[in-house]
């Protein structure tokens, strides 16, 4: 029998890539919401598969996606619908507290119609600036006072609330940075590829210390593959990322290295908010799940950059042809 799943925010990168991998497996049937705020389009699967439909729809209003819901008879959610990027929700944080909203819906809903799980996409961000590192899930305090993060952390508190008071199963993933093919530009992988690929300068906030890891695509969706298939982490929070770290201003040259560019690193005053020092997760769970080395930072970058380059490629092409 087949397995129906919901995607909320199923047009952007972590969504639009989880769409595309579940679609290839025939036991399941997709349903993809996104209202379209940032997401596009052209990141929904391939139209070859059938197991899948999109329906634009707005998450934080009940009226439009509680037909969704209760119609769907969904066996998963994954609420992967938000605000996203740090400019963006810096500068709107009304916007990203109005998320608060959607994870009571969908938690609602997922309760009242024998939802299976609902696996939340929670963030690095919660943790704040370092109190310890690596960041571990249990014992690590979630320390930020950004909109954002907070609106993180009240969505994991309203996963394991449904949990203790209705039974509804939760995963919380905490995302480190994932990247790849389908990332907009507001996030510094991509952003810094795109300009390289024209030569233009590469701008690092203060003196590009500051570290993060990064978590490639494959290695995200492999994850959670395995964690639906075989049951795992269930009422859990988990650690989705690298525990490599790198500095900014190293990532930069990377990227320069990667794609041949002639682009110049060009620093400015650091960001007054949002641009924590360091980042680092444990993730033990995660990489004795998938019983492998995750793909290295390097690698990840070459394949995001060769898809970027052939869809611009592929643009030219189709406006001179």
């Amino acid at each position: 029998m087949r397995k129906n799943i919901l995607i909320t925010g199923g047009a952007g990168n972590i969504g639009g890539s989880l769409a595309r991998r579940l679609v290839s497996n025939p036991e399941y049937n997709i349903v993809i919401v996104d209202n379209l705020s940032t997401g596009k389009i052209n990141k929904l699967p391939n139209d070859d598969y059938k197991n899948w439909k999109f329906i634009k729809a707005d998450v934080n209003d009940f009226n439009d996606i509680a037909p969704i819901i209760i119609s769907g008879n969904f066996d998963y959610i994954f609420h992967y619908a938000a605000v996203v990027g740090v400019q963006r929700t810096l500068n709107n944080p009304k916007l990203v507290l109005n998320d608060i909203e959607g994870i009571k819906n969908i938690l609602d809903l997922a309760k009242n119609t024998d939802v299976k799980r609902v696996f939340y996409s929670s963030s690095s961000e919660v943790y704040g600036e370092p109190v310890e590192i690596p960041q571990r899930e249990e014992t690590t305090p979630l320390n930020s006072r950004l909109p954002y993060a907070i609106v993180k952390n009240i969505g994991e508190a309203f996963c394991r609330t449904y949990k203790k008071e209705f039974g509804l199963k939760y995963t919380i993933f905490r995302f480190f940075n994932t990247y790849g093919p389908l990332q907009s530009k507001d996030f510094v992988i991509s952003r810094f590829i795109d300009r390289a690929i024209n030569n233009d300068d590469l701008i690092i906030y203060g003196d590009g210390s500051q570290t993060r890891t990064f978590c490639y695509i494959d290695d995200n969706l492999d994850f959670t593959e395995v964690v639906i298939g075989k049951d795992l982490c269930v009422n859990d929070v988990v650690n989705v990322g690298s525990d490599i770290e790198v500095k900014i201003i190293d990532l930069a040259k990377l990227v320069k290295n990667v794609t041949n560019s002639q682009s110049k690193i060009v620093h400015q005053q650091p960001l007054k908010e949002g641009d924590m020092s360091r980042r680092k997760p444990d993730n033990t769970i995660m990489k004795s799940i998938l019983n492998r080395e995750l793909i290295q930072l390097e690698n990840g970058i070459h394949r995001t950059y060769q898809f970027i380059k052939k869809e611009i490629e592929d643009n030219h092409s189709q406006i001179t042809g």
